[in-house]
């Protein structure tokens, strides 16, 4: 990733979602032997995503896909799931909904994929949300904390992965509450669902009137000046981030540029510590994101975690050695849960088995606290680890959050261990 000033930080422009309603095909029939499981044969199972390969959300956001496929080959070395490989199709949207749209139908349509899964983006997901339930599509673990996707009776054949925002922006504010408690704490956020969302969970934590000052901004403008010097004026001591990787470097860099260095507390859509060097350069990043406090619910970069040795392993062999980052881990833990969903799904899986193993409620995945996936919730992870970066290393620091009947409150983490070498069913 190439590396930038804070001054010239890049910043990831969402494109527009676009109200275009696809072409639907017909609902799979019972009558048709091989409606029950498109994708499905002896020897394979096909699935499909859309994600930015290429544009502007590349930069943060293409490796991990990558990373997914990596884990498919090292599974499919092992013999697969039920003895059948896993076949990725990744196609680029360029984070753009009405490509999305395109992408998805040929992935449906003309690829006759099992499922999507990983979907990246609230927007470009957004856009094809309604067809994909539409044809009974199972649509697993979408690449977003919107709470859109924990809606199972409009949404029943949809599930989440991230911890959704409000769960994020609740977790950060009751850690600043719990440890600088007489602190000022401000909140900057996208001016839309991501922004909503935080705000809406750090007052959860704080009350109504808990937040010093909020500043939302548009993704298609990479100037935040004005922004950065509200919330200095206003007092800020904690800045809570409701922001894309891009944004936070360039939040950081502005302030550094205003002389003003506060708190910085982010979701983990914008907390990731070699992606922001990439954006901020090796000269000044260190130094700006040094105790830098983020949200993360899978295994930790800087722990000491056997699913993060498996993973680099895995990235090594599979994945060219490229560069390994908390994407490279979201990614493979992608592909882990949907290998895991897929054994449990039975021999001769179908995409109502499928459904149906998610909605049991008995799936471990590989985070630090349970999945939330039963009857009643498509909601991956309802709460939230603490990291801070130190010394350049970005891990855990024992705080534990989780959202509950509209309450934020401390839990104990309990990370699933790896077993059999990631290899479901083995």
């Amino acid at each position: 990733m190439s590396q930038h000033s804070p001054g010239r930080v890049l910043a990831v422009v969402a494109a527009s979602a676009l109200a275009v309603v696809l072409a639907g095909c017909s609902t799979p029939t019972t009558a048709d032997p091989a409606a029950d499981a498109p994708g499905v044969t002896d020897d394979t199972v096909t699935i499909g995503t859309h994600t930015p390969l290429t544009g502007p959300a590349a930069a943060g956001y293409s490796s991990i896909s990558a990373a997914a496929t990596a884990y498919f080959a090292y599974l499919n070395d092992q013999g697969g799931v039920h003895g059948r490989e896993i076949e990725y199709i990744v196609k680029d949207d360029g984070y753009n909904p009405a490509t999305t749209q395109t992408v998805v139908r040929e992935l449906v349509q003309e690829d006759e994929v099992f499922a999507i899964v990983n979907g990246l983006g609230t927007a470009p997901h957004t856009a094809v949300l309604d067809y994909l339930n539409q044809n009974e599509v199972p649509d697993l673990f979408v690449a977003s904390g919107s709470t859109n996707w924990n809606q199972p009776e409009k949404y029943p054949f949809t599930f989440g992965f991230n911890a959704d925002y409000v769960v994020e922006g609740a977790a950060l504010a009751q850690y600043a509450a719990d440890e600088y408690p007489d602190k000022k704490v401000c909140l900057l956020g996208q001016d839309d669902d991501f922004g909503d969302e935080m705000v809406e969970g750090a007052e959860l934590a704080l009350g109504a009137d808990g937040l010093t000052h909020v500043e939302r901004y548009s993704v298609s403008n990479q100037d935040v000046t004005a922004q950065i010097g509200a919330l200095k004026a206003a007092g800020c001591e904690i800045n809570i981030l409701g922001t894309i990787n891009g944004f936070t470097a360039l939040a950081l860099g502005t302030a550094a540029q205003l002389n003003w260095f506060p708190q910085w507390f982010s979701s983990s859509s914008g907390a990731d510590y070699p992606t922001l060097i990439g954006y901020l350069g090796e000269d000044v990043g260190p130094q700006l994101l040094q105790g830098f406090v983020g949200t993360n619910y899978l295994p930790s970069l800087g722990g000491d975690s056997d699913w993060v040795a498996l993973f680099q392993k895995v990235n090594d062999e599979y994945n060219d050695a490229a560069p390994f980052d908390g994407n490279t881990i979201y990614g493979m833990s992608v592909a882990y849960l949907f290998a895991e969903t897929l054994e449990a799904a039975g021999e001769n899986p179908t995409r109502e088995s499928l459904v149906d193993a998610l909605r049991s409620g008995e799936l471990a995945g590989n985070g630090i606290l349970p999945l939330s996936f039963n009857e009643d919730s498509h909601a991956a992870y309802l709460g939230v680890g603490i990291t801070a970066v130190d010394q350049g290393v970005q891990d855990y620091v024992g705080a534990t959050y989780a959202v509950d009947g509209g309450e934020v409150s401390a839990v104990e983490p309990a990370p699933v261990e790896l077993t059999a070498e990631g290899v479901p069913g083995s």
